[in-house]
């Protein structure tokens, strides 16, 4: 700081410079220092999606798995949407040379055909038809339809020449007389094979009441259930049970 003096008091002079040099000493600071910046975030990685080939891929195993677990449940054309034949069709809309729907589609018309045959055996001819028909509606001209249908053709053929033919269960006289626990359990049991076989009965009897206490043996045994039958009059009581359409 300068000072001038005049004499032995304060000359303006010296009172200037005074004042001059506190405003210039206000003036003079220390540098301003920015405040500090937050270090920026990084935004997320996003997540890699899927390509197109990834996606039918994925499509293609969800819908063989629904059609294996259809499959093994039974839904073999039904319900509607939600059947083995369903899914296999979808599978094969993403992927038309797919060998595990295809092979799947073969599977489901071999177990009609099986089907048709346990029918066939059981002379259930009307079952026999309607498995060969969803057989066949998969798989036009198989060859394993074929050869079940000229079996079906060849049983109905013997089973018009022969009325009678079918499984017998023979009626013991003396039970079927008095009408005892044994002859009771013995129309029980076939009963429960006509239903669960979809079996006709013709009901063998020395008289039209006993063929009609006979008859309603059978269908008290089977609550809710439709016996279909004929009576015939025989001198040896029986049941003979037919195949299974009505």
């Amino acid at each position: 700081m300068v000072a001038f003096t005049t004499g032995g008091g304060k000359s303006p002079w010296r009172i200037l410079v005074l004042v001059g040099a506190v405003a210039l000493g206000s003036c003079v600071r220390a540098p301003h220092k920015p405040a500090p910046q937050p270090a920026p975030v990084p935004e997320p990685a996003q997540p890699r999606q899927p390509s197109p080939e990834e996606v039918r891929q994925r499509a293609v195993a969800y819908f063989l798995s629904r059609a294996e677990g259809a499959r093994q449940k039974g839904f073999l054309t039904q319900p509607a949407g939600a059947s083995a034949y369903d899914h296999y069709l979808r599978v094969l809309q993403l992927d038309p040379g797919n060998v595990r729907a295809k092979s799947g589609i073969q599977t489901l018309v071999i177990e009609y055909v099986q089907r048709a045959r346990d029918a066939l055996r059981r002379r259930a001819f009307g079952e026999v038809t309607a498995f060969l028909s969803q057989a066949e509606a998969l798989a036009p001209g198989n060859v394993l339809v074929a050869e079940v249908r000229t079996q079906l053709a060849r049983e109905r053929s013997r089973a018009s020449a022969n009325p009678l033919a079918g499984d017998e269960i023979p009626l013991p006289a003396g039970s079927l007389a008095n009408r005892d626990e044994a002859v009771l359990a013995l129309l029980k049991n076939a009963a429960g094979r006509i239903r669960r076989e979809g079996r006709r009965v013709i009901i063998v009897a020395r008289n039209d009441a006993e063929g009609r206490w006979i008859y309603q043996q059978l269908r008290e045994a089977v609550p809710g259930y439709r016996v279909r039958g004929d009576i015939r009059l025989g001198q040896s009581p029986r049941l003979i049970l037919t195949g299974g359409e009505p």
